[in-house]
């Protein structure tokens, strides 16, 4: 009976190492087997990117600025592309908010962009996304206007989250806002689309745009023919002050 034991147990133990052996020598195939199989690919640039994709939402981004952010990158070779370096690349263009790029075997590299969605302009040389953000872009492409905010550096996010509680109470009376101006003393001053002017001052800024809302239609009730509506200062506790200027008659104009 000892004997059988004995003889059970080398068995077990040599299956153990012979197991162990084999799966050693199917690790070091695999990797030698990749060596040698990226060696060869990479080698005299056998694989080179003959198919880019560009997809994404681009409204402004356009097909041959990309064309032209690779024009620096070497494609003769698919296994050695860096993709890190692709999108580095396509990120700097001045539209794109975010890529990502992706290589597919055997020879494709595939492109996502997504654009900036611009909501404003800033400080005349400068645009602002959703998230309040400035960035330096053609606004030759834009395809719509944009109202423009004039503010100190860094106050981009207040200028844009008043901007949107402006508008809101403004709807009421189907006016927006065109122009916003934020002081260096942080006083606010609005151009609205029908042209008047408000002069919120520093304080209360939404009770006094709510002031002016409740009192938009008299105001126009009270111009005169040949008026129309220049200001309203609304930097009082209680009232407000109306401007008026006239308006020539076209007519009598070329006359």
């Amino acid at each position: 009976m000892a004997s059988t034991a004995n003889e059970s147990q080398q068995t077990v133990h040599w299956s153990f190492w012979l197991g162990l052996g084999f799966f050693i020598a199917v690790i070091i195939g695999l990797v030698s087997f990749s060596t040698y199989f990226f060696n060869e690919m990479s080698k005299d640039e056998k694989v080179p990117v003959t198919s880019i994709t560009v997809k994404g939402e681009m409204p402004y981004t356009r097909n041959a600025d990309i064309e032209q952010a690779l024009d620096t990158i070497n494609l003769s070779n698919f296994i050695q592309l860096d993709v890190n370096e692709v999108q580095t690349l396509i990120a700097k263009l001045p539209w794109v908010y975010s890529v990502s790029v992706r290589k597919q075997w055997p020879n494709a590299l595939n492109i996502y962009v997504v654009d900036q969605t611009p909501v404003a302009l800033w400080n005349a040389d400068f645009l602002i996304n959703q998230y309040g953000q400035a960035f330096q872009a053609d606004s030759d492409r834009l395809n719509h206007k944009l109202p423009a905010f004039f503010g100190p550096e860094g106050s981009e996010h207040t200028a844009l989250a008043n901007y949107r509680n402006f508008n809101k109470l403004l709807a009421f009376s189907d006016l927006a806002i065109d122009e916003l101006v934020l002081t260096e003393r942080f006083s606010w001053q609005l151009t609205l689309n029908d042209g008047i002017s408000l002069n919120l001052g520093r304080e209360n800024r939404i009770e006094r745009i709510q002031r002016f809302v409740d009192v938009y239609p008299q105001i126009i009730e009270q111009k005169q023919e040949n008026q129309q509506v220049d200001y309203v200062d609304l930097r009082y506790d209680t009232g407000l002050a109306v401007g008026y200027k006239t308006v020539l008659d076209k007519n009598k104009q070329r006359a």
